[in-house]
């Protein structure tokens, strides 16, 4: 009888063992299971405008299925409508789109943006924000038409504002009765300025001088684009040879030339809209795919994306629009990979994603997520 105890025991025993590691095998395959489908998340930050439900900056992640989840409100700050990494990707720095603009500087952690310090953008309404290698950030403001210099610390913190560069100048566009600074690009160096202004029509050159911390305008001629363009954003072709210029007042792509010298020339312009729409439409967005294959703009009133095909000599062949499922695609991003294309609808308050097809461009829905006043992806 003992023995039949003490079997029944040793029986017990090895069970509950075999349980216990049954159930640690277990958590552990769900525990690298979590990992897995963790890893295969890319995670991007939501620029918004604060005049509604929006309390600042949200992250959001890109499943490797195209499936999108909200993260959280990572950063409560003043309509932060445009977002940019400094260039080690250890800060994250937001425009704070208001009379008297700032520039608000977060150091990025895995779980929040820690607030570090805001400074004047130097002038009203800043919509762009780039910075350099050597920590230089450049704002272009809309209202006041003009850019605003200043630095990045060591620590991440921001200087205060060292110059700014005036335009002067308007248009033939009822928009266009004094100069507005849209968007500013470094390029073809990390000193090298192209100032893109909707009011003045024209593309201005300037350099950043590192010794005297100065905007420093070069001595060639403003680009000047047809009448009402309203130049908004530009792309460049990875092969430096071709720049594409937005134009959001008459919706049209510019087609501009490189020349070995960086001088720009206009080549052609296309239309961003098929020939029977007949409603109100503002240009926005542009980006060209990483081989330069293809080049997507959004369109705020026809509310798509056109897709164009990048020709061997710069030139563009239209083949598709994308309905944006939603209102005002102030702001479009391609996900590093360039696997998926997301959009974010200012007015409709949702997020988009698209799969690209890599071979012929054309994009197909996989889903929508709820975002407010979303007007940047940052990625």
């Amino acid at each position: 009888m003992k023995l039949q105890v003490a079997a029944l025991v040793l029986l017990s025993i090895i069970g509950c063992k075999q349980k216990e590691e049954k159930e640690n095998t277990q958590k552990s395959v769900n525990i690298e299971s979590s990992v897995a489908m963790e890893s295969e998340k890319t995670f991007f930050y939501v620029g918004t405008y604060t005049d509604g439900a929006s309390e600042g900056i949200y992250k959001y992640s890109l499943g490797a299925d195209g499936k999108l989840a909200k993260d959280k409100l990572v950063a409560k700050t003043e309509s932060p409508s445009f977002l940019t990494f400094s260039e080690d990707k250890k800060y994250l720095l937001a425009v704070n789109e208001l009379t008297e603009g700032t520039v608000s500087s977060f150091k990025i952690s895995q779980d929040s943006l820690q607030f570090l310090n805001k400074k004047p953008s130097g002038g009203m309404h800043p919509c762009f924000v780039v910075s350099n290698e050597e920590g230089f950030v450049l704002t272009a403001n809309y209202s006041s038409g003009n850019l605003g210099l200043l630095k990045l610390k060591e620590d991440g913190n921001l200087t205060d504002l060292l110059d700014t560069h005036q335009h002067k100048g308007k248009g033939a566009h009822e928009r266009q009765d004094g100069p507005h600074a849209h968007s500013v690009w470094l390029e073809p160096t990390q000193n090298d300025i192209i100032e893109v202004d909707l009011g003045t029509n024209e593309l201005w050159f300037s350099e950043i001088d590192a010794a005297l911390k100065k905007i420093k305008p070069k001595s060639v001629p403003n680009l000047a684009f047809e009448d009402g363009t309203g130049p908004r954003h530009m792309a460049f072709n990875p092969n430096g040879k071709w720049a594409y210029v937005y134009g959001e007042l008459n919706n049209t792509i510019t087609v501009l030339s490189i020349g070995e010298k960086g001088n720009y020339k206009v080549e052609n312009t296309y239309s961003t809209l098929p020939e029977d729409f007949e409603g109100e439409n503002t240009g926005a967005d542009i980006h060209i795919s990483s081989d330069g294959k293809f080049l997507y703009a959004s369109n705020r009133g026809h509310n798509s994306i056109v897709i164009y095909k990048v020709n061997e000599d710069g030139s563009l062949n239209t083949i598709g629009y994308e309905s944006v499922r939603g209102d005002g695609p102030r702001n479009f991003s391609l996900s590093p990979d360039g696997s998926y294309l997301l959009v974010a609808n200012q007015y409709t308050d949702n997020i988009i994603s698209f799969k690209r097809d890599t071979n012929t461009g054309l994009l197909t829905f996989v889903d929508e997520i709820e975002a407010p006043s979303p007007v940047c992806i940052l990625f």
